[in-house]
């Protein structure tokens, strides 16, 4: 059978009180909606169909190619929000599953295991149902004598005796969609002026056909967004559940509580997470690394055993047996190969580091290519930004020594074996293998190639 997803992502979410629609806000730096989206996408391998009204265009931009989507122009309850999707979808499904952009912890699997239901039996709906003392707002299940399904009472028209039910309805179906298409235009006018979902339950018995339910078995899935309180509620749910699948995954997380990796960041296993780590965007972490504490990564890959201490890495690739930090920070096209050092207060943009190059500390290279086993001393830096607001690349060959406070005014290159003296501004080309010194730099000997000795400190 062909089940298609409906996901209603129309609201307007007054309660959040923000001019960012609801659907929209983040957790662990995704919508609120693309939860939704991979949830129903997991259980059905359907591409889903989203119903958008408040905040219609920031959804069509952030999720355009992934989702189908119709428009919900006037908010007149949920059962014409689904009706939205008659014309694309009437004839084209066997089943219709309908969820909500604002239930991000719902599992993929709970929904599965909703859509098998279904299509073990001949009636038109199956249910999401659940048992718990905090009713949350949700509506109450009413049945019959024979536990048969009757009614679904929202908790504003509920009687004392509906009150005490424990039985919820968090608002997920699956329903037979040549059934629902008819039943929708059935639903009557509330005395609101909307049309519920919900009383397709009553249509179904009026029709003298069985209602099904399945019983969620994690309340934790069924918690909604309404406010910031249960945004930030259902962030730490998150959080907590993307720590667990790693830590079974053989990633030790030192402190769960204070570490916060995003869904779609890749770990290797025997990794080690430090406390307040921050793991962003698809970044991707080798086996063995050692990261933290108070480390963010965001959009890089880092080879095995790399080691980052407080240190920012952004958009940045690190080979494997790197060791970088404290308060080191990688920019964006930063690529340190294997081996290579990167002490505190070290800084790299748009540049290939060499195997076994030591960048010590205080120093920043921008825009260079530097050759295997590099030393770059204390306080060097490539001056790589011209007058006319144009980057300039700077080279290093192997071997080279730079000294400390040296300055590099690209365009320019040092070759390989070559050195600086400490405080050299070199405006010039240093030839391979030569020492170069003073403000402006001028080479002033040549250096044997096996010792590259000079009379400047390291840094």
């Amino acid at each position: 059978m062909r089940t298609t997803p409906v996901i209603l992502a129309a609201g307007q979410g007054t309660r959040m009180k923000s001019a960012l629609p609801k659907q929209m806000h983040p957790i662990l730096g995704k919508p609120l909606t693309w939860y939704g989206v991979q949830a129903a996408r997991q259980a059905t391998e359907t591409q889903p169909v989203v119903v958008v009204g408040h905040g219609a265009e920031q959804m069509r931009q952030y999720f355009a190619g992934e989702v189908q989507f119709v428009e919900q122009e006037q908010q007149l309850g949920t059962g014409h929000a689904v009706l939205q999707a008659e014309r694309a979808l009437r004839g084209q499904t066997d089943l219709v599953l309908v969820t909500y952009a604002d239930m991000p912890l719902l599992r993929g699997d709970t929904l599965r295991a909703l859509v098998k239901a279904q299509e073990r039996h001949t009636g038109p709906m199956t249910m999401l149902t659940l048992v718990t003392d905090d009713p949350r707002g949700f509506g109450r299940i009413v049945r019959d004598v024979q536990g048969r399904v009757q009614a679904i009472v929202e908790e504003k028209q509920a009687t004392p005796e509906q009150l005490a039910l424990r039985e919820l309805n968090p608002g997920v179906y699956c329903f037979r969609s040549d059934w629902l298409w008819d039943a929708l235009h059935r639903i009557p006018l509330s005395s609101k002026g909307e049309y519920y979902l919900t009383d397709t339950v009553a249509l179904a018995v009026g029709d003298g056909l069985q209602v099904e339910t399945i019983q969620a078995e994690d309340v934790e899935e069924m918690i909604g967004i309404n406010t910031r309180v249960h945004l930030a509620e259902a962030a730490a749910a998150m959080r907590a559940r993307i720590n667990e699948q790693w830590m079974l995954e053989g990633v030790t997380i030192v402190d769960p509580a204070t570490t916060y990796v995003e869904p779609e960041v890749v770990i290797g296993r025997d990794t080690v997470i430090w406390p307040n780590t921050y793991l962003h965007e698809k970044t991707v972490i080798g086996e063995a690394c050692v990261i933290g504490p108070n480390t963010i990564i965001r959009s890089s890959r880092l080879g095995n055993r790399v080691q980052a201490l407080a240190s920012v890495i952004e958009s940045a690739l690190l080979e494997d047996d790197v060791n970088l930090g404290p308060y080191a920070h990688l920019r964006k096209g930063a690529h340190l190969a294997q081996g290579v050092h990167l002490g505190n207060f070290g800084e790299v943009k748009n540049s290939y580091l060499g195997p076994g190059v030591k960048m010590g500390h205080f120093a920043y290279l921008g825009d260079a290519q530097i050759g295997a086993n590099v030393n770059i001393g204390a306080g060097t830096i490539t001056c790589n930004f011209g007058m006319d607001g144009k980057k300039r690349p700077t080279e290093i060959g192997e071997g080279a020594f730079i000294g400390s406070d040296t300055m590099l005014v690209a365009p320019v290159k040092v070759g390989a074996g070559a050195a600086t003296g400490s405080g050299a501004v070199v405006t010039k080309d240093v030839p391979p293998n030569s020492l170069a010194v003073g403000v402006p730099a001028r080479v002033i000997r040549k250096l044997k190639p096996e010792s590259g000795e000079t009379s400047h400190s390291k840094g």
